[in-house]
């Protein structure tokens, strides 16, 4: 199966049942068996979901891409080996990054419910083609993606973060920059949009915000 073919809700589905780290294999770049250049839409999914990770606090080198070709077989286990070790020094998944297991699943879920929207935003808005990794690498650690990001995905995890802890128990503004680390003004902004689109509503009489619209 082409790399391009794994899908993201695999990644997420897999430290959701447990697992420490996710491991991609991929043809080197000039050898890809598509007319597609699957192996670097690969790459464009690293980058992506690897700053989707950071961005809810789990490590980002729990997601690893490589080329490895079908017979380069001491490559691969060296590079499987090395992988392993990397993921003990660095601890069980969530308890390593200082979250209990129920903040752990939430932020999982809040990303993995996110994959169709994600997808969306790759092929409309994030997809490149450059002729090498380096390019590839300087792309997306540059100012141009880093909005991109901000704007279209990282409000959309703060949105989906805030519902689902709304779910749980209403709050007040203190309560959801304590919760989720973030400063009361990114809060109070996302609130209001939240309200402006029916998701919630605020409670005067408890002065707390609560999931559903309101009446």
């Amino acid at each position: 199966m082409c790399s391009s073919r794994v899908d993201p809700l695999f990644i997420f589905r897999s430290f959701l049942n447990g697992m420490d780290g996710v491991f991609i294999g991929g043809c080197w770049p000039g050898e890809c068996h598509y007319s597609t250049e699957g192996n670097y839409d690969a790459l464009t999914k690293k980058y992506i979901y690897k700053k989707l990770l950071a961005h809810i606090g789990i490590n980002p080198d729990r997601l690893r891409l490589e080329w490895v070709s079908a017979s380069e077989g001491i490559r691969f286990a060296e590079v499987m080996n090395d992988f392993s070790k990397q993921l003990i020094d660095m601890g069980p998944i969530g308890k390593a990054e200082g979250l209990t297991g129920d903040e752990l699943k939430s932020r999982l879920d809040v990303a993995a419910s996110l994959v169709p929207y994600l997808k969306l935003v790759e092929r409309e808005k994030i997809r490149v083609r450059f002729k090498t990794e380096k390019e590839y690498e300087e792309y997306f650690n540059g100012d141009e993606f880093s909005k991109l990001f901000d704007e279209m995905i990282a409000q959309k995890v703060t949105t989906g973060q805030l519902i689902a802890l709304l779910r749980k128990q209403d709050c007040t503004i203190g309560d959801i920059a304590q919760a989720l680390a973030l400063d009361r003004s990114v809060v109070t902004k996302q609130l209001h949009a939240s309200i402006r689109q029916g998701f919630i509503h605020f409670d005067a009489d408890n002065k707390r915000y609560c999931v559903g619209s309101q009446g």
